[in-house]
């Protein structure tokens, strides 16, 4: 159990937040509010639902919510808290499931406001045993809950995300509900909006490419891909083929684990709002839950292999629902004109980067595997275009060698008076200038088209080669060495809390170079030997005149250093925090200098 969590579990138990929340649900309900969370709809100044009664009761919860927030910033500060949550290692501690609000609690007054079932699960942790990530607390959870509600569709949201539309679950129901779609429809997707965008975005935070542009295209297919939150499933999609009445008890163990419970709980449904709603008591109900929850309880079992969210990958997502539709079921994407679910964007370089690094590298981790979507796709029942869909994305850390090579040859041979493009005489060379340029004006009629300003185009050209520098560097060669056991996968979670000085700067579209140098040193060198490469080149032409051969190199050059010019700024005119570190700089120079000469040498020889 990590802080975050002990600070939830504390925020669960103390007595106030039965106050506020018995308050808080009638008082949504009864106004319509569609913002459910108090922070975010109490921090709004956009209020226009107006009327005495409505401004009365709104300052009554204002004044609850300010005791619970105070109440629970009193024990963090005095330490309590983790005490009362007994906290312990993150990597070593038991499990800890409990039953915060069962519908038995409800008052009998019908005028008294009734509260969802909500119960805490952690799952138990310990080094000898592998806990596989977020796909391992997903089965947990999927294991606990069919135990307690049992419900036939799930919902999951990751720790940053929020309800901003209380109708989702109506919206998703109208698909999962759908006798024509309804018997194979596996998962629901939503897509992921973030609340903290700013009106630059230079981190490209809003994944446009993906939630605006590839995936409303995959839903005229199977579907859009598995996403690892905003999705409503269907609980029977995860189970596979275990849900058959004709299986053998004996392999159905094979598959789900020793838990007889467990196994009852296939063929029963929970419509009720209430923990003790099966043949257990209580008490046996939570021991069991337990023995559900404890880290040695797959051992083997087919979960995460053909039960539940499957493992072998950092990215669960990707690989759950690639088997998904490999397997026949469809997916559908539901994107509202109000977003239904809102997040936290990153509003960092390091962690932009370092995010990206473990997507591609769980995507590569599935194509170096059997499964991988040219191969188990083509052979399975999964169509040619989704096929290609999911190939592309598992294939895309390999941009890594062709931008590397754009970055560093081109500029190398242009020092050597080496031509490498057609004469800007030959006919030729207006082949290569048609397919640059159409390519980008097809980007940026993309960009235009899903209601995006223009400088959108220009802040996704320039992530896209950042992370194609390191993101996709570093999750391909990850995934190699983890394929030959030589490295363990790893799951680093991004950042959730952004101090007020680095917001400062997203909000601005000011880069923030604040990164380790494993990050920022292979861009800043290459943009060094850009800037070498350039003046050298345009110093080659003024004294030589040789602009006919090496216009193509020269313009190459050019057009890196300008869309990286925030880069050229940190090195150069920024002073003060977020500027890239001197260190980095003269390293970067040493380095340029050092496969500057290096490489002359080999191309003399």
């Amino acid at each position: 159990m990590n802080y975050r969590e002990s600070m939830c579990l504390y925020a669960l138990q103390t007595p106030k937040r039965s106050r506020l929340w018995r308050s808080w649900l009638p008082f949504c309900r009864r106004f319509g509010i569609k913002t459910s969370c108090p922070k975010v709809y109490f921090s709004r100044y956009d209020d226009d639902l107006g009327g005495k009664v409505y401004e009365e009761e709104k300052e009554k919860i204002k004044q609850k919510y300010k005791l619970f927030e105070e109440h629970v910033k009193i024990a963090e500060q005095s330490g309590r808290m983790l005490v009362e949550t007994s906290i312990l290692n993150s990597k070593n501690h038991a499990e800890h499931i409990e039953v915060m609000q069962d519908a038995s609690q409800n008052a009998t007054d019908t005028n008294q406001a009734k509260m969802p079932l909500l119960v805490y699960v952690s799952r138990e942790k310990s080094t000898s045993s592998p806990h596989h990530f977020k796909a391992g607390a997903l089965n947990v959870l999927l294991r606990v809950s069919s135990m307690i509600s049992n419900s036939p569709y799930i919902l999951v949201l990751d720790c940053d995300m929020r309800c901003n539309d209380p109708t989702s679950a109506l919206q998703a129901m109208c698909f999962h509900l759908d006798p024509k779609i309804s018997s194979n429809l596996a998962f629901v997707q939503f897509p992921q909006m973030f609340h903290n965008l700013s009106k630059m975005d230079i981190y490209d935070g809003q994944l446009r490419s993906i939630f605006s542009v590839k995936w409303p295209g995959m839903d005229g297919l199977q579907g859009p891909m598995l996403s690892g939150t905003c999705f409503y499933m269907k609980r029977q999609a995860l189970y596979g083929d275990v849900v058959r009445e004709d299986i053998d008890p004996i392999q159905l163990k094979q598959y789900l684990g020793p838990s007889n419970e467990l196994v009852k709980s296939l063929h029963r449904s929970n419509h009720h709002n209430s923990a003790n709603n099966n043949d257990l008591p209580i008490s046996r109900l939570l021991e069991e839950t337990r023995f559900l929850a404890s880290c040695t309880y797959e051992t083997e079992t087919q979960w995460g292999k053909q039960v539940g969210f499957l493992y072998n990958s950092v990215v669960e997502d990707y690989f759950t629902g690639l088997n998904l539709h490999c397997k026949g079921w469809k997916s559908v994407f539901c994107n509202p004109p109000r977003p239904a679910f809102l997040g936290t964007a990153t509003t960092k370089l390091n962690d932009t980067l370092l995010q990206g690094a473990r997507w591609n590298c769980g995507v590569f981790q599935v194509t170096l595997s059997r499964f991988s979507p040219l191969i188990y796709g083509l052979i399975s029942r999964m169509s040619l275009l989704q096929t290609t869909c999911y190939a592309y994305l598992s294939l895309q850390p390999l941009y890594s060698l062709p931008m590397w090579c754009l970055a560093t040859i081109p500029q190398l041979c242009l020092l050597n008076a080496i031509p490498l493009y057609p004469k800007v005489s030959n006919s030729w060379f207006m082949i290569f200038s048609y397919i640059f340029i159409m390519s980008h004006f097809k980007h940026l009629e993309e960009v235009l088209s899903t209601g995006n300003p223009i400088w959108t185009w220009l802040n996704e050209q320039r992530i896209w080669m950042m992370k194609s520098i390191i993101s996709y560097t570093i999750g391909s060669l990850n995934a190699v060495l983890n394929c030959f056991g030589l490295r363990e996968a790893n799951f680093v979670p991004t950042n959730k809390v952004a101090d007020d000085e680095q917001v400062t700067f997203y909000q601005k579209g000011i880069f923030n170079f604040q990164a380790s140098t494993i990050v920022l040193a292979p861009l800043v060198t290459l943009v060094t030997l850009n800037m070498i490469s350039f003046a050298g080149g345009v110093a080659r032409i003024i004294i030589k005149g040789s602009w006919n051969e090496m216009f193509g190199q020269i313009f190459l050059s050019f057009y890196i250093l300008m869309v990286h010019y925030p880069i050229i700024e940190g090195m150069m005119l920024r002073k003060g925090k977020g500027r890239i570190p001197p260190s980095v700089t003269l390293l970067s120079l040493a380095i340029s200098i050092a496969f500057l000469c290096f490489g002359s040498l080999i191309l003399m020889t």
